[in-house]
């Protein structure tokens, strides 16, 4: 006897001119229970469909075609805005739209830098800066007698001239003006200036009083410091009087100094 089990068919009657023939036939509902989904595998167990699990994470191009899966390439899929060139393919990768180095100096040892900011936009190296600034003093004083030596100090004006660069280090150039007022009685004589010195020297060669002889004396300096990013420094001015003789004196000193700071 040759009895059929589950999912199990026999024919045939065991002779040689009818064999017995058995044959396995499996549903495929009892399959399913075997099968699972695993990673980029998508199985529908009611239906028993299996599919491509496709990332839908952002800068995927893998797709699913009519006749299966395919990563789409760049060409034609990558629009470029402005300094962008290319399209993403072999031939002709993105890259950034330049232009000729028109300058005679090398590139490599001269360009600017670009860069990434924060929010990710490019930028470029910082913008040159360039500042004036103007101080004034004018001071009265009791009729002090000009001293006998020539460009001696009588007073002194400082400032505080600060860089407004906070990338780049800065050149200071000033502008510097000194007045000093003289009284020179009949023969005296004076000279005023400033720093090292005489800018104006007159006598008095006549008979009266001479009040108020001066001369705006200007002077146009580099100074010998540069200024840091953001730092401040001292600059002084000074009034000097020299060659005082016959009583002369001085009683008023104007003080003017510019400055002019510039960072590249």
């Amino acid at each position: 006897m040759v009895e059929a089990g589950t999912n199990v068919v026999v024919s045939g009657s065991g002779s040689a001119a009818n064999p017995y023939v058995v044959s396995a036939e499996v549903p495929c509902e009892d399959v399913r229970a075997c099968l699972s989904a695993g990673p980029g595998i998508n199985f529908n167990q009611a239906s028993g469909e299996i599919s491509a699990d496709v990332s839908g994470q952002a800068g995927n191009n893998l797709v699913v075609g009519p006749d299966g899966l395919y990563v789409a390439t760049a060409g034609g899929a990558v629009l470029t805005g402005c300094g962008l060139d290319g399209d993403g393919t072999g031939s002709a990768p993105l890259v950034a739209a330049t232009q000729a180095w028109p300058y005679p100096c090398s590139v490599d040892t001269e360009a600017g830098g670009v860069y990434c900011d924060s929010s990710g936009v490019l930028r470029s190296d910082p913008r040159p800066r360039m500042t004036f600034t103007s101080y004034f003093d004018e001071r009265d004083y009791p009729d002090v007698p000009v001293p006998a030596a020539a460009t001696t100090v009588i007073d002194s004006f400082t400032v505080n001239v600060t860089n407004p660069d906070p990338c780049r280090p800065a050149q200071v150039y000033t502008e510097r003006e000194v007045d000093v007022r003289v009284v020179l009685p009949a023969g005296a004589g004076a000279g005023t200036g400033h720093g090292s010195d005489e800018m104006f020297y007159m006598r008095n060669t006549g008979t009266g009083t001479i009040v108020g002889a001066h001369a705006q004396a200007t002077k146009f300096l580099p100074e010998t410091f540069t200024l840091g990013p953001g730092a401040t420094a001292p600059i002084t001015l000074n009034a000097t009087a020299g060659r005082g003789s016959g009583g002369a004196y001085y009683y008023l000193v104007n003080f003017v100094l510019r400055a002019l700071i510039i960072s590249l």
